[in-house]
């Protein structure tokens, strides 16, 4: 791609970041887990580590940064509650926004201290009363990684991802004219009067609410059967959701979720588009199938067979071939004992394409609306009532292409995902031609990291070597 092309992509990228995420208030499954966090154990936070290939002038990266602080006005603005729960937190203008409370620097001696720092960091709870995101370059001797930390109300992986990939640049030199945000008034928000609006528009509601309740009961009034039938037929997709897809590994326990580790993988992406292409399946059958090659190596190390695991998973609520945008979480009992790579990305793809029958894909976003008006501790123990898995994998899609950052090159992309109960997340973020794998493991419930780690480290060469 031609300067002058890759110029022209970066205005168009920057244009739509300017215009990111600029609702004003947080929505039911934000809501939800804002007001439930119990970091760590229960923790919305996911960290990001970026590879680059050298440490870029400080000077230059603070002045970026703040320029896209600027450009995406959200970087800058803080939740406010209603001192009761009518209504929806919102967003406001930090007036005390301070971006060296929010970015430094750091030497470590290798990569593996850097991780070791990003997950410490990630431990750390947010100050809430400020902006929700935190950033650290690492110098590594002539190279560098940028750890983000950010909060699931402020962006989930998916938006973190495309946010990095919209503000980073196409080229390494220096773009002396960027768009820049419009000026507009800081907005103060205060958190009685934002009770009180909330508890305004309930009452302007009522009447219509009052009418499709009794619009419903007459209903299920002249067709009681029906209306029962329905009723049990969702109860038990609801139940079937929420339980143990497959028992649980005991090798994977006690989970504490206070100590973090993080581990970080490449792989070329083409091996692996392939073996998902020859199982039926997508890159996210793909993943899930590679998590459990790896799983399943740890397990045969310990001399602990299991024949399935619980998985949980992301379902397309668009699709069937998971090409949508709108996504639930579900649980699949995962394959353990099947060998070939190709046929356990077939046997995650059955397992996936099944859930695309469920009524109650949506439960928890229908749910939320509701279990936001009660005291927190309510929606807490809900979320904690659910099954866990033992591992979540999710795949991302980020840059097509060769990005900078600051004049350094992105050379790897690696999301670091909560632990709600899980033994270990896992993220694979397509970066150009390059699969990043990043894995957060709760190392009180595995006994053996290096181990894991190397289980993994071959899983990735079964599938890319064939």
């Amino acid at each position: 791609m031609s300067p002058s092309n890759r110029g022209a992509e970066d205005f168009e990228r920057w244009g739509g970041a300017a215009a990111w995420s600029t609702g004003s208030e947080l929505t039911p499954m934000q809501t939800l887990l804002w007001r439930s966090e119990r970091h760590p154990v229960q923790s919305s936070t996911s960290t990001v580590v970026i590879d680059l290939d050298r440490a870029p002038d400080w000077e230059r990266f603070v002045a970026a940064t703040d320029w896209g602080t600027r450009l995406v006005r959200r970087l800058r603005q803080r939740v406010v509650d209603p001192v009761v729960p009518t209504a929806p937190p919102t967003w406001a203008d930090d007036p005390t926004f301070d971006l060296a409370y929010h970015l430094r620097r750091e030497r470590v001696a290798d990569h593996d201290e850097m991780l070791s720092q990003a997950a410490q960091i990630a431990l750390r709870p947010f100050d809430r009363s400020r902006p929700l995101w935190e950033g650290v370059l690492f110098e590594v001797g002539e190279e560098a990684a940028y750890v983000l930390k950010i909060h699931h109300a402020l962006a989930d992986p998916l938006g973190t991802v495309q946010l990095l990939s919209m503000l980073q640049s196409g080229k390494r030199g220096h773009t002396a004219r960027k768009p820049l945000a419009e000026d507009v008034a800081a907005v103060g928000v205060d958190p009685v009067e934002l009770a009180v609006s909330g508890l305004r528009a309930d009452v302007a509601a009522l009447p219509e609410v009052a009418a499709t309740t009794l619009r419903n009961l007459g209903l299920a009034a002249t067709r009681p059967q029906s209306a029962v039938a329905s009723a049990l037929r969702y109860g038990a997709s609801v139940r079937r959701l929420v339980t143990h897809a497959a028992p649980p590994s005991p090798d994977l326990t006690p989970r504490t979720g206070r100590m973090w580790t993080f581990l970080t993988f490449d792989a070329p992406l083409e091996p692996l588009r392939a073996v998902a292409r020859q199982g039926g399946g997508t890159l996210d059958d793909a993943a899930v199938a590679l998590v459990l090659g790896g799983l399943g190596r740890y397990h045969a190390r310990r001399d602990s067979p299991l024949l399935e695991i619980p998985v949980g998973v992301r379902v397309s609520l668009d699709r069937a071939d998971d090409l949508g945008n709108r996504f639930a979480g579900a649980l699949i009992s995962g394959p353990l004992a099947i060998e070939d790579p190709v046929d356990r990305v077939a046997a995650v793809r059955g397992e996936i394409l099944s859930l695309h029958t469920e009524r109650a894909l949506t439960v928890l976003d229908a749910a939320a609306p509701l279990m936001n008006r009660l005291p927190s501790f309510v929606g807490a123990s809900a979320l904690r009532s659910a099954a866990v898995p033992d591992a979540f994998v999710l795949t991302l899609p980020g840059p097509p292409r060769k990005r900078f950052m600051a004049g350094a090159e992105v050379r790897g992309m690696y999301v670091l995902g909560p632990l709600p109960g899980a033994a270990l997340t896992a993220c694979l973020v397509t970066v150009a031609d390059t699969a990043c794998l990043g894995v957060n493991v709760d190392a009180s419930a595995v006994a053996d990291l290096a181990g894991l780690e190397q289980c993994l480290a071959e899983e990735i060469a079964a599938f890319t070597t064939g």
